[in-house]
């Protein structure tokens, strides 16, 4: 039972997972309707805090009410932050939640910081101005979990594309961002080049160019960014070490220097493969590049232009009028985010001062300007206050409609088992099958290892994820990021604190982005997030280029894909004749 506020002894900090009973409840008599006053106030704002401490001190009620859960108010008094739970936080979609987390805490440090302000100093002058008065406080938020959870749900999927983007942009170069885009589109459409690339005009004699170019290229960019005196600074560096390596690139490309050399090291499947990637690799960081440019020179690192952060006025923050306009902005991004993060917590909050009022406590609320007017509303006519049950608890994903990934996974799933299992009925010798198996451990497992590795895995946990990721592969319900995590949390503590020690080390605008990067890996809660997501993207990446790559150069020794096509054709003939065969005996 939480504890009930009693004007006769010590305050209490309450968190309302209940009403509490008021006095005249104990003495049997019918409670006189309390009251409720509700201070809306900006979290950054030096202003708000001066109104919440004389509004306290004018109205003396017996509750003060705060915008704030159990957690978030230890965290305000500097107590032991929440520890994360291990089986949540290495689950693919609270990776994402924890972005919005981040993404949402990281936009309220830099107001903090612009107005020389802590964040949630409102909150805590509330419940320091009324214990010192001898006033009691309840904690009236939902707990802050519960809110990013149903809030990351209710987002469609390009609206969260556009916030983790939008994340991106507002803390790196944006530079990096498009390298980065153009890497992944890379990846995905040099294997594609590989395969379909002659139906558009890429001969191999184009191919065999680019895989020189592409060799010599990287060697020199690795060169110029390793050791290069020309260019101080390292994130300039990394760049012109980039455009340095695709000239050069297109200039042994476009000599055909190294044909000869070339075909007479590899051999054409190998050429192939560089070449298509190369190709595609080239095109995608191009374009990254350029889409990069163009939302930085439009403005999309929102927090360093006149009309972000540093445009705001303290005065702005702490107009309802203001306020309103910046929710509705945020309701048109994301109607369905907004009503867990705005309306749902309107709602949560009333409830909870209506019980107190209908206990006969008179309350001061002390909320933020923008929950002001939807809390007041509900307060003037709680009929129209929503079931709490429906308030509470983890919502699904807004996928609504059909779940492709599901189905798509499981395809993956049931593909892989019939290519293995058809041909084997089809007679294709056991030894052919089992290199094809052990082709596909090994990308697998070198992809997950090595890319769990340039997250800082240790060597114990990038070899768990490579040893498991060809099974996870084919499993939609595993993933290889989940078993490199977990062995990575034997040496990892990780808690909610470490968010705020990445918002201080991406808000140095002192230090070099390589740098900030450096030390947003030594985050233990960041290190562990890109250990598990991109161990999983390896093995994807391995998949897929399985797939394009690996898989056609074997399928070649049954005959190509019409080869191979009519084995599986026989193998289903063999298996339906072995089954009727088994039906009929009986």
């Amino acid at each position: 039972m939480p504890e009930t506020p009693d004007r006769s002894g010590d305050p209490t900090v309450t968190p309302l997972d209940e009403p509490p009973s008021s006095p005249s409840a104990a003495t049997g008599e019918t409670p006189k309707p309390g009251s409720v006053t509700v201070v809306g106030t900006a979290h950054v704002s030096s202003e708000s805090v001066t109104e919440v401490e004389e509004t306290i001190d004018r109205e003396r009620p017996d509750v003060v009410a705060v915008e704030l859960d159990e957690g978030r108010y230890r965290q305000l008094q500097g107590g032991t932050p929440d520890d994360l739970d291990a089986s949540d936080l290495l689950r693919g979609n609270t990776v994402f939640q924890f972005l919005a987390y981040w993404m949402l805490s990281y936009v309220q440090s830099q107001l903090g910081e612009r107005f020389d302000i802590e964040p949630g100093a409102d909150m805590m002058a509330a419940v320091e101005t009324a214990q010192s008065l001898g006033l009691d406080v309840a904690l009236v938020d939902r707990d802050i979990q519960t809110t990013i959870q149903r809030f990351w749900a209710r987002m469609t999927i390009l609206e969260k594309l556009r916030m983790v983007g939008g994340l991106a942009f507002g803390i790196t170069d944006p530079r990096i961002v498009g390298v980065t885009i153009g890497l992944i589109v890379g990846i995905l459409v040099g294997p594609a080049i590989a395969l379909f690339g002659g139906s558009i005009g890429v001969t191999e004699v184009l191919l065999t160019r680019v895989a020189g170019g592409v060799l010599v290229g990287g060697v020199i960019a690795y060169l110029f960014e390793r050791g290069s005196p020309i260019v101080s600074d390292p994130d300039d560096r990394l760049f012109v070490a980039l455009g340095t390596g695709i000239a050069t690139a297109m200039v042994v490309a476009g000599t055909g220097v190294l044909d000869g050399p070339l075909n007479a090291v590899f051999s054409q499947f190998t050429i192939r493969a560089i070449g298509s990637l190369g190709l595609g690799l080239l095109s995608g960081v191009g374009v990254g590049l350029v889409i990069a440019s163009l939302i930085g020179l439009l403005g999309g690192n929102e927090l360093q232009t006149e009309e972000g952060i540093d445009g705001l006025d303290v005065e702005d923050l702490t107009d309802a009028d203001v306020v309103t306009m910046m929710m509705e902005e945020f309701r048109q991004f994301s109607p369905g985010g907004a009503e867990a993060l705005i309306d749902e917590r309107d709602a949560f909050i009333a409830h909870r001062l209506v019980a107190l009022r209908e206990q006969g406590f008179d309350v001061v609320a002390v909320v933020g300007a923008g929950h002001r007017q939807g809390i007041e509303s509900y307060l003037e006519d709680s009929s129209r206050l929503p079931a709490m049950e429906t308030l509470v608890g983890h919502e699904r994903n807004a996928g609504r409609g059909i779940p492709w990934g599901t189905i798509i996974g499981y395809g993956i799933t049931v593909v892989f088992v019939a290519f293995f299992l058809l041909l084997a009925m089809a007679g294709v010798q056991r030894g052919y099958l089992l290199r094809v198996f052990a082709a596909w451990f090994a990308i697998n497992a070198a992809f997950a290892f090595t890319f769990a590795k340039l997250a800082g895995a240790r060597w114990t946990s990038a070899g768990v994820g490579g040893a498991v990721a060809w099974m996870t592969s084919i499993n939609p319900m595993l993933a290889p990021g989940w078993f490199a995590g977990w062995v990575e949390l034997r040496s990892l503590s990780v808690n909610v604190s470490d968010i705020a020690t990445l918002n201080e080390v991406i808000s140095d605008e002192t230090k070099p982005m390589s740098r900030i990067i450096s030390e947003m890996f030594e985050v233990p809660l960041f290190r562990l997030i890109m250990i598990v997501a991109m161990t999983n993207v390896g093995s994807v990446v391995a998949s897929f280029l399985f797939a394009t790559y690996l898989l056609p150069l074997f399928g070649a020794e049954l005959g190509g894909i019409d080869g191979v096509s009519r084995l599986m054709i026989e193998g289903a003939r063999q298996s339906a004749e072995t089954i009727w065969e088994v039906l009929v005996t009986r």
